[in-house]
């Protein structure tokens, strides 16, 4: 038999607590013990009205070992003191027990005290506790909100959620959002306490856009965590920040005029995009030296996200790979909101101790995941066979080595299954190599192995599907214009010995190394004049490379004008979240 505190072990995540919602009628009648498994404790939590205007929430950790006379002791003790606290005459303690009488109960009858906390949880009848004449419906592990937090930038016109939302024992399909505005300032411009706002509802659902009219007003959330068997306490929080008015139109929704309406049926749309991380924007460094242009607050990861989410959900689009992506963006912004939008995520980290890495988002209703792969380039060249011709011939150069085998770069390989087209199969490959300026024999080196490494993956994907067509799509940042050998190598299928990239530093030079790949690609978008547009350096430095015998270009998605880049000096800017470009182009299946 799974008893209550069985079945929370198998549901047991991390623990925490946030604040109910108190003006909530139904979380005063209610007495929440959560067992935390790995923490070896019972959490207990109620709601009190200890005065005619003052409801207090009252929180005890405990051992699941204690007895119930020790802990409905110590709930009496802290409720005590809460009633003698702003008391101007303090109560004397009483001998030997505490002033307020706690007791559990089922079916009237006062379960022995003498028993241990944990054995509350293996009682199968309803369970009441009542302290003096209050009487509470205690609720067993039920749904919990773990974290819950707002943006500290909230702009008008930019979607905003919840961020760092973590729970426990909940479905998400049973979750639910309600969203409220209220002035924190009166008529006189004096702050309003927050018990205090007028609060308005706005709507329900997991993402809000403010409107300009909630300028100024503060925005509060509230979370109702719900299974398909119970709902657990509702919770709020509220924003930090007032609603600030929005930077205008930004260059990126004059593109999604072309993106309006999802693809269907063999055509489906493709997004490759470096949104800059966090960890390489918010320094001084990048403040004063990289970026000056960019007013600091722009900067700012809270502000850029809004501008990176809107972007992204205006494209449509069906498959995003994304570099550049900050694991904690990843997993409390991106995956959480488009995983709402029916989007399922991938995150692959680059190596060493880097904290950003490449993201892959696939809609769910038009691909399914097959499987997924990932490798950090300088950690497998001398172990995977597919590597061997090219290890072979630099595994002399110290110089070289030392350098190569240095580098954090990964690559990753999403291999999708087309749900409108079950016989097609798309390997999605996507990568962010080696930026350095006199790296060109690097970057060479780590695309031939990119392309090496989907050649052979599409090779034993076609062997274990042999009766679906197998297509192959590189997307990424390469850092390489179109000039240089990965170009020449994706496109023409040769990067001979003699390219000037080998040679891009002397003292690290390759030579006698010729790199050739015999998938037939091109360039979706071909070579446009910028990708990456600084003050610094702007060029192409980014591709959709699609294999072009089992695919097609429908429509590539126009980029912004040289003058919309050039509005604010360079990117980023209070328009542009990063210093890339979004590519986006739609595919089409021709292979029969």
């Amino acid at each position: 038999m799974v008893t209550r505190l069985h079945k929370w072990i198998l549901r047991y995540n991390s623990s925490s607590l946030l604040s109910f919602c108190k003006c909530k009628t139904m979380e005063q009648k209610k007495c929440y013990l959560r067992y935390v498994q790995n923490e070896d404790r019972v959490d207990i939590a109620f709601l009190l009205k200890v005065k005619e205007d003052n409801i207090r929430q009252f929180n005890l950790s405990r051992r699941p070992s204690e007895s119930l006379e020790s802990i409905l002791a110590r709930i009496g003790t802290n409720i005590q003191k809460v009633l003698q606290k702003g008391s101007k005459k303090k109560a004397q303690p009483t001998e030997g027990k505490t002033v307020i009488d706690a007791n559990f109960y089922v079916n009237e009858n006062i379960v022995d005290n003498t028993k241990s906390c944990i054995d509350l949880f293996d009682i199968e009848d309803p369970v009441t506790l009542k302290i003096t004449d209050f009487e509470y419906e205690a609720v067993f592990n039920p749904p919990w909100v773990l974290s819950l937090s707002l943006p500290r930038s909230i702009l008008a016109g930019f979607p905003i959620y919840p961020e760092h939302f973590a729970t426990q024992n909940t479905e998400d399909s049973f979750n639910t959002f309600k969203w409220y505005k209220g002035m924190s300032v009166n008529e006189k411009g004096n702050k309003i306490s927050e018990t205090h706002i007028k609060w308005e509802f706005l709507q329900s659902g997991f993402p809000y856009t403010p409107s300009t009219s909630d300028i100024g007003m503060k925005l509060k959330l509230e979370c109702i965590p719900g299974n398909s068997s119970m709902t657990g306490p509702v919770v709020e929080v509220l924003a930090t920040s007032l609603v600030e008015a929005g930077p205008g139109r930004c260059p990126f929704e004059n593109r999604h005029a072309f993106t309006s309406e999802k693809l269907q049926s063999e055509r489906f749309r493709c997004v490759t995009y470096n949104i800059l991380a966090d960890l390489y924007c918010d320094s001084d460094f990048t403040r004063t030296v990289l970026h000056p242009y960019c007013p600091p607050y722009a900067l700012h990861i809270d502000y850029r996200k809004q501008l990176i989410i809107k972007e992204l959900l205006g494209y449509n689009a069906d498959i995003m790979c994304l570099q550049e992506v900050d694991a904690k963006i990843f997993n409390h912004c991106l995956n959480p909101l488009l995983s709402i939008e029916g989007f399922d995520g991938c995150f692959y980290k680059k190596g060493k101790q880097v904290a950003e890495g490449l993201g892959c988002f696939y809609r769910r209703d038009r691909f399914s995941l097959i499987s997924e792969h990932q490798i950090v380039l300088s950690e497998v060249i001398k172990s995977e066979p597919c590597f061997k011709s090219i290890w072979e011939s630099i595994k002399d150069n110290a110089a070289l080595l030392e350098r190569l085998l240095d580098r954090s770069t990964a690559s990753s390989c999403t291999i999708l299954q087309s749900a409108d087209n079950p016989e097609q199969i798309v390997v999605v490959g996507n990568t962010h190599l080696y930026f350095h300026p006199d790296a060109d024999h690097i970057r060479l080196l780590q695309g031939g192995m990119f392309i090496y490494w989907l050649r052979d993956i599409v090779k034993k994907t076609k062997e274990q599907f042999p009766n679906k067509t197998v297509s192959l799509i590189l997307c990424g940042d390469f850092n390489s214009v179109p000039s240089c050998g990965i170009y020449q190598l994706y496109t023409t299928g040769l990067a001979p010995s003699d390219l000037p990239d080998w040679k891009s530093n002397e003292s690290e030079a390759v030579t006698n190394l010729t790199l050739q790949q015999d998938i037939g690609l091109s360039s979706a978008c071909g070579t446009p004049q910028y990708t990456n547009f600084t003050a610094g350096f702007a060029d192409c430095l980014d591709y959709i490379f699609y294999d072009n015998q089992n695919l097609t270009v429908d429509q590539v998605i126009p980029f912004p004008t040289v003058e919309e880049l050039q509005a604010h000096t360079a990117l980023p800017s209070i328009v542009f979240p990063s210093d890339h470009i979004a590519l986006i182009a739609d595919l089409k299946f021709t292979a029969k």
